[in-house]
């Protein structure tokens, strides 16, 4: 009994390894690359990007790596601290989870630079697993890292849900809720994201930095408000926020808006899926 339990649980954890997942997800057969269910001729490219974020991150991208070698043109890795691997063609930063640190401003800022170097004749290729919201470590102007470090460790404490901890993250960055897809666009994007958030909902995990979010400012007072962190709170996040509820910051994008045309998210991965492989 024992070692069949043993083998229904490590069919499971095979089922959603992340190298093992990328070399079945990215595939290259001639001119065609095919990622999760899109397929394109690499002819229609001029670069291809890889941008990969979360504490599997090293290993998604290591199994990318190993599909399309040197076809890739630069990317760029953050990862959590000792989850690191040696890559060939990717640059990696090892940052704090859960809480964000300096490193992961500086590695998120190096996506941030890859991003900002799509044009419409590039594929970019994003991979997101658990703790990419941390990791990806971004604030607006006038807030510092310690203010968000404050105000992460106030949403984990104070009772908040994942979704509701996101709703803030989101609207504290320049990256979260659907804002890297806008400066991505008008590239074609393709996000392979390993869920560990319960529901799979895009919008929340890793804080949707490709997907159209539904939240606002509005939601992101309330949340504060909800939990009194208003007096909690460092004033430059409050008054951030406040700013952009009256409207004078721009919101993220919303699901329909033009910026995710050329964008194609899959979960590739979660508890569901591992649970489906040790069924088999």
């Amino acid at each position: 009994m024992k070692k069949i339990a043993e083998l229904i649980f490590f069919a499971g954890v095979n089922g959603v390894l992340p190298e093992k997942l990328m070399q079945s997800q990215v595939k290259l057969s001639g001119d065609l690359l095919q990622v999760a269910e899109k397929r394109f001729p690499l002819s229609r490219f001029r670069h291809i990007y890889v941008l990969a974020a979360g504490k599997a991150a090293a290993s998604m991208s290591r199994g990318v790596e190993k599909v399309l070698g040197d076809k890739i043109t630069n990317g760029h890795v953050v990862t959590k601290y000792g989850h690191g691997m040696n890559l060939n063609y990717l640059t990696l930063t090892e940052a704090g989870h859960p809480i964000p640190d300096a490193e992961g401003v500086k590695g998120t800022q190096k996506i941030v630079n890859i991003a900002r170097k799509a044009t419409e004749d590039d594929l970019v290729i994003c991979l997101i697993s658990g703790g990419a919201s941390a990791l990806m470590a971004d604030f607006p102007e006038g807030v510092t890292l310690d203010d968000l470090k404050r105000t992460n460790e106030l949403l984990t404490k104070c009772g908040a849900n994942i979704t509701e901890i996101n709703t803030v993250r989101k609207h504290l960055s320049k990256i979260k809720g659907g804002q890297l897809a806008r400066i991505l666009f008008p590239a074609t994007t393709v996000c392979l994201i390993l869920s560990d958030v319960v529901g799979d909902r895009l919008d929340v995990i890793a804080s949707g930095p490709t997907v159209g979010d539904s939240s606002s400012f509005a939601d992101a007072l309330t949340i504060i408000d909800k939990y009194s962190l208003q007096n909690r709170l460092p004033s430059s996040v409050l008054h951030y926020l406040l700013e952009g509820a009256d409207g004078s910051i721009a919101d993220t994008p919303k699901p329909d808006n033009p910026v995710f045309q050329n964008v194609h998210n899959y979960i590739i991965g979660s508890n569901g899926i591992a649970l489906e492989s040790s069924a088999k």
